[in-house]
């Protein structure tokens, strides 16, 4: 095996397949397909849908109406960004442990090479010699939601223009801190969770939001929606399966958003600095699952009521 041309290769198949929203959602799914015991792969999937979901509400009748043109492309590169960043440092883990896997061998020291974190590097050599799925997915979710807070939650433009605004604190209130699992069936499930600026909050939502996915009165029918529909974006994506409407506006997400470029300055390991991490592993109360539909259903007609006032007042 030759390390640089193996490197080469996964930084490679990571551009293109980071290319955009979609293209990130449909490589997540497609390797927990093919690596089940991966449970965060699905899960980051997912959560990948909702932020293809948010992108284009950005765009929506709606949103259009309460928000300036400058504060919406604010918001999607916001979103666009972390999604970004955490494909970036997620998807050559995958392919490398798809790569060990059939190798039978781990070659631990190349995920060093990748620019993986000292915490994940150990996390896989646990998972490789104890196959803990649960503590696994739990690494991931705790390592990811770490490299965003550094390059997007702290990053000057997003934390002062996004994250300390009034009108973030009224968008998280009303719609950005949750995440649904839809059904093909029409149920919807989800979670929703406040001080999404805090890293610790960010966490306990994904540690929760695994547990409700792979719950197994529920984990069924949430991965039928996936294999049956293919994402673009737009919340029509599972709307189509319910027995009512919003009224407003969900694009698909390739028809209004171009390829954005991004690149890391300076990739820096957030595990020589964080302290304690082994506090995140601790068991959380079991969440049982508890359908959303009629939560959700008031949610949209907060901002259906909301987008009616900007209307009178202005943006």
């Amino acid at each position: 095996m030759k390390v640089n041309q193996f490197i080469k290769e996964i930084n490679e198949k990571t551009k293109r397949a980071n290319a955009d929203n979609i293209s990130r959602t449909i490589m997540y799914e497609r390797f927990y397909k093919n690596n089940p015991e991966i449970k965060w792969s699905l899960l980051a999937g997912l959560v990948s849908r909702n932020a293809g979901w948010n992108m284009t509400d950005l765009k929506s009748k709606w949103f259009q109406q309460m928000l300036t043109d400058n504060y919406c492309e604010l918001l999607f590169q916001t979103y666009e960004r972390a999604n970004w960043t955490i494909f970036a440092d997620a998807y050559p883990q995958l392919l490398w442990y798809e790569w060990a896997k059939k190798q039978n061998s781990p070659h631990l020291f190349l995920l060093e090479t990748l620019g993986v974190s000292r915490f994940m590097q150990e996390e896989w050599r646990h998972f490789w010699h104890g196959g803990d799925q649960e503590r696994l997915c739990t690494a991931l979710i705790i390592n990811e939601q770490y490299m965003i807070e550094e390059t997007v939650m702290n990053h000057p433009l997003y934390s002062k223009k996004v994250f300390s605004s009034l009108l973030y604190i009224l968008e998280e209130h009303a719609h950005m801190s949750y995440v649904i699992f839809p059904t093909i069936s029409g149920e919807l499930y989800g979670l929703y969770v406040r001080n999404f600026k805090k890293v610790d909050s960010r966490i306990w939502l994904g540690k929760q939001l695994q547990q409700l996915l792979f719950h197994p009165d529920i984990h069924h029918d949430i991965y039928l929606f996936i294999l049956r529909t293919p994402p673009t974006g737009s919340r029509l994506d599972y709307q189509q399966y319910l027995n009512w409407s919003t009224g407003n506006t969900s694009p698909v997400l390739r028809k209004v958003y171009p390829l954005v470029s991004h690149h890391w300055k300076e990739k820096k390991d957030w595990s020589k600095t964080v302290w304690n991490t082994e506090r995140y592993f601790k068991k959380i109360k079991t969440v049982r699952p508890k359908e959303r539909t009629d939560w959700l259903q008031k949610k949209w007609v907060e901002l259906f009521l909301v987008q009616k006032m900007s209307k009178l007042v202005g943006k």
